[in-house]
């Protein structure tokens, strides 16, 4: 007779791995996965910093968000049929202005905490809602293909063996909370998604574990009392959800009845009852406006502006909600998207698949700033020409993961696959500060010439000791051509380019040195 083999937690993911190909098995919210992981780190979870993630989920329209008084006209030259009056727009500082539905969003910028980071994407942006979220979820690069996520990665250097004896005495805990029915990908791991998917924090819901009989002595009682012992993990957590749900408090009068504005209640609700999740992830859908973003002949109206007015006071309800409570000292927000929209509108009152667009941070710990330029538009931008890319997301990243979340410049490295400079995102006193605080954006400056050119063009910057990255890209965010990737001393250089086999059109000339990046179009006839 054959022995039968005890079947083990990874023997079980990979049958159930080989079954499904790439398609998730779910066992009560955990997501199984033989996935990669990066080596040689250790993260330490030596704060009680919190980060809520927003998901705009379809392709926010940052031109329709946030809007530059310096680019407007041109900007109104290509989107007339939807562009908001300038009368309308609120007003941030002298020359940037908000969508006015943005109301919640500029109280927060005129309490000093927020954060508008412009231009945010990736080198050689996809236009796949699919595959630019998971680009985002996974902090790969576009060309790379990992099914772990950012925040599943981190966890999973002290937590190598999760799901395995969690809860525990420890870590009693959801270490990530998905507000809604499906978790995020954000929090896969090696072995399991970190993250619980809570639908009603007062009801989390509890499933039965088969145990009337025995159990037979073979895979498949192996694999049920695997799937035993997986729901009696997610019956604990949901324990200690309910528990902390009603030790909860909401003391702001500004929540509406939006989904959005509910889900922010509930996180507010669970950290202010003492839940020691780091990480929460709300989701709001509906951003892929290819017809009707506006309602005819009222640009200030139709579905964009109504998702803004949903996700600005839900924000402002929150953040106004977490002051009360004071709490507000260890949470912060962050909205992100796959991508944003191209400049041109199209004649279906809409827009389409673009390429990089403006971040929020915000936050009692946040620094009030416009971080990065206004984008560049002009009247002859491509039919399928987006937003060039300023920031790459993973700097962001990376500044969340030192700066807040308490992990090393090398953990942050690790989990990102590669080393990004951080931001100055945080205020001081808040945070770890290990970013670089020496930023001189107004004295950096790249100049490109001959613009317009034909055969060849210029490149002029001042080195400062530091690696200096200057790559051409083409109008829908695709890479044409690393240009140079080396130190420059501190003096003034100029490299020159031969654009002379480049089919005419619009380039950008993306420069990144210390932490500063900038973006510089450049016109080939």
């Amino acid at each position: 007779m054959k022995k039968t083999k005890k079947l083990n937690r990874r023997e079980f993911i990979k049958l159930s791995t080989a079954a499904s190909g790439s398609i998730p098995f779910v066992l009560s919210g955990f997501p199984l996965f033989a996935n990669e992981k990066p080596d040689g780190y250790v993260f330490e979870e030596e704060n009680d910093n919190i980060l809520v993630l927003i998901q705009l989920q379809g392709g926010n329209d940052g031109l329709n968000t946030v809007f530059d008084l310096n680019q407007y006209t041109n900007l109104q030259s290509v989107r007339s049929n939807i562009i908001i009056p300038k009368n309308d727009l609120l007003t941030i500082n002298d020359t940037t202005r908000f969508h006015p539905s943005l109301t919640g969003m500029k109280e927060i910028w005129d309490q000093e905490k927020l954060s508008i980071i412009q231009n945010v994407g990736y080198p050689d942006q996809n236009r796949s809602h699919f595959r630019s979220t998971d680009i985002w979820n996974s902090a790969s690069s576009a060309t790379a293909y990992v099914s772990s996520g950012w925040i599943g990665r981190l966890l999973d250097g002290k937590h190598s063996k999760f799901p395995e004896n969690y809860p525990n005495e420890e870590n009693p805990d959801p270490f990530a909370i998905t507000i809604g029915t499906v978790i995020s990908e954000t929090c896969q791991g090696t072995n399991a998604n970190f993250s619980m998917a809570l639908a009603d924090p007062d009801n989390p819901g509890t499933a039965l574990v088969s145990n009337t009989g025995e159990i037979p002595s073979n895979c498949y009682g192996n694999a049920l009392k695997f799937v035993n012992d997986t729901i009696s993990q997610t019956n604990a957590y949901a324990a200690v959800i309910k528990k902390a749900s009603a030790a909860g408090n909401n003391l702001s009068t500004k929540y509406t009845d939006s989904n959005l504005s509910k889900k922010l209640k509930d996180v507010a609700k669970l950290i202010s009852g003492g839940l020691k999740s780091k990480v929460y992830i709300v989701q709001i859908g509906g951003f892929d406006n290819h017809h009707n973003q506006i309602e005819e002949g009222e640009p200030t109206t139709g579905k964009h502006a109504e998702l803004l007015q949903e996700l600005s006071d839900a924000i402002a309800a929150f953040q106004n909600d977490i002051e009360l409570l004071d709490i507000d000292k260890k949470v912060v927000g962050m909205t992100y998207s796959e991508f944003g929209r191209r400049i041109r509108s199209n004649a279906a009152f809409g827009t389409d698949h673009g390429t990089a667009a403006p971040l929020f941070m915000f936050g009692s710990c946040v620094k009030n700033q416009i971080l990065g330029d206004a984008p560049e538009i002009d009247t002859q931008v491509d039919e399928k020409e987006g937003v060039q890319m300023q920031h790459d997301f993973r700097n962001i990243y990376s500044t969340v993961l030192t700066d807040w979340l308490g992990a090393t410049k090398a953990e942050s490295t690790a989990v990102l696959f590669s080393e990004f400079d951080s931001l100055p995102i945080f205020k001081s006193g808040c945070s770890a500060s290990l970013s670089n605080e020496n930023f001189l954006l107004d004295n950096v400056n790249i100049n490109v010439y001959p613009n317009p050119t034909i055969d060849f063009v210029n490149i002029q910057f001042l080195g400062t000791n530091n690696k200096v990255t200057l790559v051409l890209y083409n109008s829908i965010g695709a890479v044409v051509k690393q240009i140079t990737n080396t130190t420059y001393n501190a003096a003034q250089h100029t490299i020159k380019v031969d654009t002379s086999r480049l089919p005419k059109g619009n380039y950008f000339i993306y420069y990144h040195s210390n932490g500063v990046s900038k973006t510089k179009k450049l016109l080939k006839f």
